[in-house]
Parts: C-alpha cells; sequence; structure tokens
C-alpha cells in the first residue's frame, strides 16, 4: 500500500506572483492531488485578490504534468445556469 499526500493552494496570488510556482512546487514536492477553493473570498484575504478556482486549475494543469487537480468547495450560486 502506498501513501498519497494532497495539499490545498489557495488562489490568492497572482498567478505571476507566486501563484504559478505554488503549483508546479506542490508537483516538485511529490504530492499526488493539489486542490484549491471556490470560495468568493477566504477570512484574512478578503480584502485583497481572490482568483476563480476554474481558471486557476486550469492554469495548473498547463503547468504541470502528473499532479492530479480538484476543488474542495465549487461556488454554484455565481455562475447558475439557470440564470444564464
Amino acid at each position: 500500500m502506498s501513501l498519497r499526500l494532497s495539499t490545498v493552494i489557495l488562489p490568492y496570488r497572482r498567478w505571476h506572483e507566486g501563484g504559478r510556482a505554488a503549483w508546479t512546487r506542490a508537483e516538485q514536492l511529490g504530492f499526488h492531488t493539489a486542490y484549491t477553493y471556490d470560495h468568493l473570498s477566504w477570512r484574512t484575504f478578503r480584502d485583497g485578490p481572490w482568483f476563480g478556482a476554474l481558471p486557476t486549475l486550469t492554469a495548473a494543469a498547463a503547468v504541470t504534468e502528473r499532479l492530479r487537480l480538484g476543488t474542495l468547495v465549487t461556488s454554484v450560486k455565481p455562475r447558475s445556469p439557470i440564470a444564464a
């Protein structure tokens, strides 16, 4: 049996200011999966930038090879298919 470790990467960093590095570093460290949140904000980060999970995961997929990606929370309300 092998142990698979996962991590959570909050989407508060701009891609060119450490966001990309966080995802590539998670892969370099050998994490199996990296998750992010899709909240509209998060506690102490509410006054700063907070990026959407789906664009963040799309960008992470472009710069990683083996790392599995996912969301711990997906907010439906801002993207309601009924309101579209």
